[in-house]
């Protein structure tokens, strides 16, 4: 199929589409409007559902009752969006229910701005919500990437009967790229016996998040705790980038961020300074195994993000602290450019060198 030239969001949109997910809420709010905008046209032409709430609490809570009745859902909102759809997210997890968000993140904390941040790491990674639940979360990198991880969210939330988030930052939603809509095949996945779809012939099912029996609400948590580790064991997924020669420096970045880092890798290669990177493609889970592994021969590691550092964290588990952990990033909207990246990596070098 040849490629197409689409803005980020509109090709994410297209995506969602051909992933089977006809069935679209969302409130608009910059910078992932184009979305709504797009499928509000393509809905219709393909037998769709379009459905533009009163607010993102009203969407998220759409999902949550259009995910209990067996139906491919999806959301796609901006961080305070987001924030506003935690607890529905919390109670759609807890039913065992799938469905996909798409966060493309704008700066905060606040209202903030409607520039791409990072900012929003920890809201997805940790669980916005309230209680012990966890989703699948996808970092793209590129256009091509997001349209590439749509179909796959959608096949995991049914598979693990679960919210899956895909988190990019507002210029993976803005920027312009060549995409390509590729097939891909997943395995048959288990019928959906749970939903509320009408009960002629068989026993209700039921949609509830709520236990009262105290000896219940433990036996929920734990089976989901049990999913959870299965995520953990088997959807690790991760880009290495020039780990096959030496390196003293080991970059750990994600989305825009990473591709950043390979242009200064590249820049710091021609000064005789080998660089890797590792770049996370799954946030949670995090590549704790491969990343404490790539550590072991370097000098130190830098994790560059457009945030106050959200990820140092996972990075300091993974590592065990081994290995100095810095970190550089800009805020507010502001992206680092790789000549600073590439200097901050020069920088730490001459003090590490002043330091022996």
């Amino acid at each position: 199929m040849a490629k197409v030239l689409m803005k980020g969001n509109e090709a994410i949109a297209e995506s969602g589409i051909r992933a089977g997910g006809l069935c679209y809420f969302c409130y608009p709010i910059t910078p992932q409007s184009e979305v709504a905008e797009y499928l509000s046209r393509r809905m219709p032409e393909v037998g769709g559902a379009f459905l533009q709430g009163e607010s993102e609490v009203a969407v998220s809570n759409m999902l949550y009752g259009a995910a209990g009745a067996g139906v491919r859902c999806w959301t796609t909102s901006s961080s305070p969006g987001i924030s506003l759809m935690m607890e529905a997210l919390s109670y759609i997890a807890a039913a065992e229910l799938p469905c996909v968000i798409v966060n493309i993140v704008r700066a905060g904390p606040g209202l903030g701005g409607i520039l791409p941040s990072q900012g929003d790491y920890r809201q997805a990674v940790k669980g916005g919500g309230h209680g012990d639940y966890r989703c699948l979360v996808y970092a793209p990198s590129s256009v091509q990437e997001a349209v590439d991880l749509m179909p796959l969210a959608f096949d995991r939330a049914d598979r693990y009967r679960n919210p899956v988030l895909i988190i990019g930052d507002g210029m993976i939603g803005q920027m312009m790229e060549p995409v390509e809509f590729r097939e891909q095949e997943f395995p048959s996945l288990p019928e959906k016996n749970w939903a509320t779809d009408g009960c002629k012939g068989r026993k209700p099912n039921v949609v509830n998040s709520l236990y009262l029996n105290p000896v219940e609400e433990e036996q929920l948590n734990r089976k989901l705790g049990e999913k959870y580790a299965r995520m953990e064991r088997d959807e690790v997924m991760f880009e290495e980038f020039n780990t096959g020669k030496p390196y003293r420096a080991l970059f750990v970045a994600y989305g825009t961020t990473a591709r950043i880092c390979k242009t200064a890798i590249k820049k710091l290669a021609e000064e005789g300074i080998d660089v890797a990177l590792l770049r996370p493609i799954t946030l949670f889970p995090f590549p704790s195994e491969r990343l404490n592994e790539l550590a072991e021969p370097a000098e130190f590691l830098l994790s560059v993000e457009m945030s106050m550092g959200q990820m140092l964290e996972d990075i300091r588990l993974a590592t065990c602290c081994r290995k100095p952990v810095h970190f550089y990033g800009r805020q507010g909207g502001l992206v680092p450019s790789p000549e600073e990246v590439a200097d901050e990596v020069k920088r730490l070098l001459g003090s590490a060198k002043g330091d022996r």
